[in-house]
């Protein structure tokens, strides 16, 4: 029985092959894997012995062989492959074991070259896999180190693997050579500037019970690599196995939270925010944001960008939530909201990523690819158009619900008042709707003067002006761009309202 045996990652490998030798395994090696091997004492017959032919292009061409590939390829159960064999001296390989070049850790490199790369395109390996993998009913394919044990254990045990495995081998095999090739595909199209080809890779982070109903089966999978502010990353330190709203809920309070480098809380409940605050400690953010709407933050998700501490584990306590999410929580939070056993609690990495994410929305029969809503414009006192000017801290405000609005469902309207959302419309089919959903909101919870609101859109007319002064709105922050801005500016004018246009819009479908 021989295998043969080449791998970037050596890991576990030296056990793995000495294992096989010690049941009369005959071991072919190439390169740096056979030196490894022979340093650890363990004797093993060099590619070229088998070939016949040196090692050639430093190193590019080492195993695309016939007396390679044929003694992987040939079915045992036809006469006449085995002649083919026996009239060209090949024998069979019953096993190999490969892993390949470090393509993709190349790349993600900071500085990598398109030569380093290109040096980095494992040729024969993914060759060496295809074919073994090609030919399972009578070759073992070992391409994950995690599998060696078992793979030995079964032909100690069994004398050869089982067909049910070497399937099972088979299949992953040619998932590692398709993610393999993607890869590399998705980098060289990147390098000529060929967008019309989408390819991605995501692995199962876990199965979930349902999707948004119960009668819908759902799964949740995993990019290639961790990023912050990501839930498929993140560590679920108690409570319930996350469900499928959970997670869409979660991920959009992520994405509020990214926006904010002041200490901040957001109550979230349906994808929009229900209540959101900045403070100068993170307790006050917590009481704030809670303070905006005792009421629909019941059944919701809070999140924060600081350590969650016992003062907050208190104060949620008594609240029925679903999920919190904090970069940390302290021991004392963790003693404290231990008691609430379903409760999701779930420690996200929130370090600052300049990268642009990309992000993807299904639809029947497509998806939807963009680049994601990270940016953020400052307001500040330069995008006002009307008469009167908002004071500092209305700046602060408007500010504060510009970041706010880009996260609330369209046609969304924020409105503000120190530092904490005061009342919120969310996906009205018009926008004054949405104003009257939250002015109104605002002014059930006592909040009738000083406010500030802002729109995600436009403003198509002068109603929603109107309708914000009838309750205590002194300055309104929009995008701008409507044919009708010159009446919403006059109206504002009348009513002494301060109106700035940010030259960008935040919709959010």
């Amino acid at each position: 029985m021989r295998a043969l045996v080449s791998v970037s990652d050596k890991t576990g490998l030296v056990d793995f092959v000495r294992g096989l030798q010690n049941i009369g395994w005959e071991i072919i090696a190439t390169g740096g894997t056979q030196k490894l091997l022979e340093r650890e004492g363990i004797e093993t017959i060099g590619i070229s012995e088998v070939t016949g032919f040196p090692e050639i292009c430093d190193g590019r061409v080492k195993t695309l062989h016939p007396k390679v590939h044929g003694g992987i390829l040939a079915r045992r159960d036809i006469p006449a492959h085995m002649e083919t064999l026996r009239e060209n001296g090949i024998d069979t390989i019953e096993l190999v074991c490969v892993n390949l070049y470090p393509f993709r850790q190349t790349i993600e490199k900071e500085g990598v070259s398109i030569d380093e790369a290109i040096e980095n395109i494992d040729i024969g390996g993914p060759s060496m896999l295809r074919s073994a993998a090609k030919n399972w009913k009578d070759v073992t394919v070992v391409c994950d180190p995690a599998d060696y044990s078992s793979v030995l254990a079964e032909i100690i045990e069994k004398g050869t693997t089982l067909p049910e495995t070497r399937l099972k081998l088979s299949a992953k095999a040619f998932t590692h050579t398709a993610q393999y090739d993607s890869c590399i595909a998705g980098y060289m199209r990147a390098q000529a500037g060929l967008p019309e080809k989408l390819f991605l890779e995501y692995d199962l982070k876990q199965p979930l019970r349902y999707g948004e109903n119960p009668h819908q089966s759902a799964n949740f999978y995993a990019g290639p690599k961790p990023e912050p502010f990501s839930l498929a990353f993140g560590r679920q330190l108690q409570g319930k196995e996350l469900s499928y709203n959970n997670i869409q809920d979660a991920n959009a309070a992520l994405n509020v939270v990214r926006d904010f480098e002041e200490p901040f809380c957001v109550a979230l409940k349906h994808m929009n925010p229900c209540g959101a605050a900045v403070g100068g400690t993170i307790e006050d953010a917590w009481k704030a944001a809670y303070e905006a709407d005792k009421v629909s933050i019941y059944g919701g998700i809070v999140a924060v960008n600081r350590p969650l501490t016992a003062e907050i584990a208190l104060g949620m306590k008594p609240i029925f939530l679903e999920i919190v999410i904090a970069p940390s929580f302290t021991p004392e939070a963790l003693e404290i909201l231990s008691a609430k056993k379903n409760l999701r609690l779930m420690e996200v990495d929130m370090s600052r990523n300049v990268a642009l994410e990309q992000q993807y929305i299904s639809v029947n029969g497509g998806l939807l690819s963009q680049r994601l809503d990270t940016q953020v414009e400052k307001v500040d006192a330069s995008m006002c158009v009307t008469a009167a000017k908002p004071s500092d801290a209305l700046l602060a405000d408007l500010d504060f619900g510009w970041r706010i609005v880009k996260h609330v469902k369209s046609n969304a309207i924020a409105v503000v008042r120190d530092g904490h959302t005061a009342g919120i419309g969310a996906g009205q089919t018009n926008r004054v709707g949405s104003a009257k959903i939250a002015l109104e909101q605002a002014a059930e919870a006592g909040f009738t003067s000083g406010l500030v609101l802002a729109s995600d859109g436009f403003l198509p007319f002068d109603d929603t002006v109107s309708l914000a002064a009838k309750y205590g709105v002194t300055a309104i922050v929009q995008p701008g761009g409507s044919i009708r801005d010159e009446d919403c500016i006059r109206k504002a004018d009348e009513l002494g309202i301060s109106m700035l246009f940010t030259g960008v819009r935040h919709f959010k479908h």
